[in-house]
């Protein structure tokens, strides 16, 4: 996935002269995170997005449906529904992984962060891309189950489910976000961005619904992204109103920004800790 040659993600020509301007963190933070994304990846190229980002999720929304109402007896809808929200996480969290870890491996990281752009508009353009893809990709297990698995609901949620669905994305970006900060001290950071995807299979509610979960992982799936997010889509495709789901909306928000001020200080103490041991650019 990602690209064979190595070029700093935030070139000279994108930092104005003063890089403590409004205008200047604003260009940082847009400009920035397009071409880190065109610098660090080939998901842009049809053949590596589309098996990558599109094939998986094919597979697993057909198959945890099948396996599931098989299983259960339940409607394949609840597990498409389910694992049709869940594939946004592999976009933000191997994206966000990689987005920090690949500046490290390409040897670009020390460049970066020789210059004096502000952090959280050089890092936190990062996240757009991903919250983007996350919902794309999405947006397409909806429609493949909409077609091949009888998922339906009323056009009037619709509006309440797209936004569930980015606020989603973007925290699981975010938690992808304090995963790729780890990579910087780990071998390899994508062993723990697997976890990750796995974990919001089994505790946030995607194919196992919260009430028949033990205690104590229900108490873990309440501080992890997707739970919430998921149960608002769920209740939005049912009817519900943006007034019934919006507590769960803003605390799925709440959640992913947590996440996301967590990334950015982890980030910024393995920074200075780089410097204070030389180890910025070791791989």
């Amino acid at each position: 996935m990602a690209s064979t040659a190595p070029a700093s993600t935030v070139p000279t020509s994108t930092v104005p002269s003063h890089p403590g301007s409004a205008r200047a963190n604003w260009r940082i933070f847009w400009n920035g995170g397009q071409i880190s994304y065109a610098a660090l990846f080939n998901w842009a190229r049809p053949s590596i997005y589309i098996p990558t980002l599109l094939g998986a999720p094919t597979f697993q929304i057909l198959f945890f449906a099948a396996l599931g109402s098989y299983a259960t007896g339940m409607d394949p809808a609840y597990f498409a529904i389910g694992n049709s929200v869940q594939v946004c996480s592999m976009a933000g969290i191997y994206g966000m992984t990689m987005a920090v870890a690949n500046e490290r491996w390409f040897g670009t990281l020390p460049t970066l962060m020789a210059s004096p752009a502000n952090r959280a508009a050089l890092f936190g353009g990062r996240f757009i891309p991903f919250i983007v893809n996350g919902f794309l990709v999405s947006a397409y297990g909806f429609a493949l189950s909409w077609i091949f698995l009888g998922v339906r609901f009323d056009a009037a949620t619709l509006g309440i489910i797209v936004l569930a669905m980015v606020v989603t994305a973007f925290s699981c970006s975010a938690i992808g976000a304090v995963q790729g900060g780890l990579s910087l001290r780990l071998r390899d950071g994508l062993f723990g961005a697997n976890l990750l995807v796995f974990l919001f299979l089994l505790f946030c509610g995607v194919n196992i619904p919260l009430s028949a979960l033990p205690d104590w992982m229900q108490a873990v799936s309440q501080v992890l992204p997707f739970t919430h997010g998921l149960q608002a889509v769920r209740e939005a495709i049912d009817g519900a109103s943006l007034a019934e789901v919006g507590g769960l909306i803003a605390t799925e928000a709440l959640i992913g920004l947590a996440y996301a001020v967590a990334a950015f200080f982890l980030f910024r103490w393995l920074e200075r800790s780089a410097y204070r041991n030389a180890t910025l650019d070791s791989r």
